[in-house]
């Protein structure tokens, strides 16, 4: 068994109850992702936890997700805010795994002494969605950024939560 085919079989076990993934986006017109985010500098590893919250879309069917999504991250005693807009490519792994590769623009509003206050980026994402039951559902979404100011701040990221179906 190939090292891909032992992480589906483990994602699989993950969520036990099979539901068809057409049915499940039949259900809704868009998806509340709420959870916890992460953040690591990969130049200093100083971390940043916070909130995350974002809404998805399926414009086009099996083929494009958009996710505008925003976190508030504790940093330097203030809050640092980084909002996104992924366009995400959806693999269906199982009838209730999701794999999605992603990419977009980023904007960041931080109050730190010493940062600009508004800087863009743009972010890299791969999200993964674990369906139980058509109710809710749950995500993991490892990411890599970078900010497009002076010294270019690169930065690995890690958002986890919570999915709940919008009808």
């Amino acid at each position: 068994m190939t090292h891909s085919a032992r992480l589906v079989s483990i994602l699989g076990l993950l969520t036990p109850i099979a539901l068809p993934r057409a049915a499940l986006a039949e259900d809704h017109a868009a998806v509340l992702e709420v959870g916890g985010a992460a953040e690591w500098d990969t130049k200093t590893w100083h971390t940043y936890f916070g909130p995350s919250l974002a809404i998805e879309v399926t414009p086009i069917e099996r083929w494009l997700e958009v996710e505008l999504g925003v976190n508030a991250l504790r940093v330097s005693g203030t809050t640092e805010w980084e909002t996104d807009l992924l366009f995400k490519k959806p693999f269906d792994l199982s009838p209730t795994i999701e794999f999605m590769a992603g990419l977009g623009p980023t904007w960041t509003h931080s109050s730190s002494p010493g940062e600009p206050p508004n800087s863009a980026g743009a972010e890299f994402a791969l999200d993964f969605m674990f369906w139980p039951t058509r109710r809710w559902g749950w995500f993991i979404e490892p990411s890599y950024s970078v900010t497009f100011n002076h010294d270019h701040p690169k930065s690995l990221g890690f958002t986890a939560g919570l999915l709940i179906p919008i009808p």
